[in-house]
């Protein structure tokens, strides 16, 4: 029984599963918005924001624990020189989750799962006319 067993297990092994958070972290913080299934989209918040909230202070011990979780070099510097300082003044909620349509294959619920602050950022760059 399953009782008081925090997390989803979205149908795959231990391994499997933490190598499958990994790669949607790392995804995430590469290009600041992806899309994903909704039960995948709902269990990466809870490893992404606790690494955002790392990457507000740069030390050398936080990049460590970061970079033990993601396992990536580009990704962990850009975590720290963009994403952690553009989060810097909000308390927490780094991430937004937003319901696509469903998936044509299998009818699969869909979600786009986005760094607030990045993705604000974009949005505000002036176009040139």
């Amino acid at each position: 029984m399953r009782h008081r067993k925090a997390g989803r297990r979205l149908g795959r092994n231990t391994s499997h599963r933490e190598a499958l958070m990994r790669s949607l972290i790392c995804a995430l913080f590469r290009h600041d918005a992806i899309e994903t299934g909704l039960m995948k989209a709902k269990e990466l918040r809870q490893f992404a924001e606790p690494i955002i909230t790392l990457a507000k202070e740069d030390t050398v011990h936080h990049r460590r624990l970061a970079f033990a979780r993601l396992r990536d070099n580009d990704v962990v510097t850009r975590l720290f020189k963009e994403i952690g300082p553009a989060c810097a003044e909000r308390p927490g909620g780094y991430t937004r989750i937003l319901r696509l349509d469903h998936r044509l294959g299998d009818g699969s619920p869909l979600a786009r799962v986005e760094i607030i602050d990045m993705v604000e950022k974009k949005e505000a760059k002036p176009t040139k006319k």
